[in-house]
């Protein structure tokens, strides 16, 4: 079955100063560039959850969550909802939009894990992209809350597997101007 892919990219990017997803970092614009990096590790389809800043991406279905000033967590919800009510796929990879050292081998490692729930790390630091098997939405969705998505779901739990990425990306993320 298919994995979704899941960029969350609603915020206004107060420490950034602007929202990140329309930032052009390298050539393309971050939004640009986590879809790409999604649909070429091997998810189908991706979706975009977009709120201070709203436009076209390419290559991905968008939802505009306006409850984005509540936190990452209404993101979450907003995205995960619109899989479950639209998308048969048996799990999704949920990534940020500023992680700019994120590469499609990583994002294929957490594809084909066959795990519900996996998590990316970076020389053993927990990051993202984060695998959520479709059983597990509505937990995680129930859990989002604020600034927090799935972070209390998968670190409570002790089947959660950790997949080192680290050796094929860069689990950083962008929070001032480069």
């Amino acid at each position: 079955m298919p994995v979704a892919g899941l960029v969350l990219a609603a915020g206004a990017g107060t420490r950034y100063g602007q929202p990140k997803a329309p930032v052009v970092l390298d050539g393309e614009r971050m939004v640009d560039r986590a879809v790409r990096v999604l649909t070429e590790g091997g998810c189908d389809p991706v979706l975009v959850v977009l709120g201070a800043w709203v436009g076209h991406v390419d290559g991905a279905d968008v939802v505009v969550n306006d409850a984005w000033p509540e936190g990452m967590g209404s993101s979450l919800r907003a995205g995960l909802q619109h899989l479950a009510d639209t998308c048969p796929a048996d799990a999704v990879l949920v990534t940020l939009v500023d992680l700019p050292g994120v590469t499609p081998l990583a994002v294929t490692r957490l594809v084909e894990c066959p795990a519900a729930l996996a998590v990316a790390t970076y020389e053993g630091v927990r990051g993202h992209p984060v695998r959520l098997g479709r059983a597990h939405w509505a937990e995680a969705m129930a859990v989002a809350k604020g600034d927090e998505g799935a972070r209390r779901l998968l670190g409570a739990r002790d089947d959660v597997v950790l997949v080192e990425v680290g050796d094929v990306a860069r689990g950083y993320d962008v929070d001032t101007p480069i």
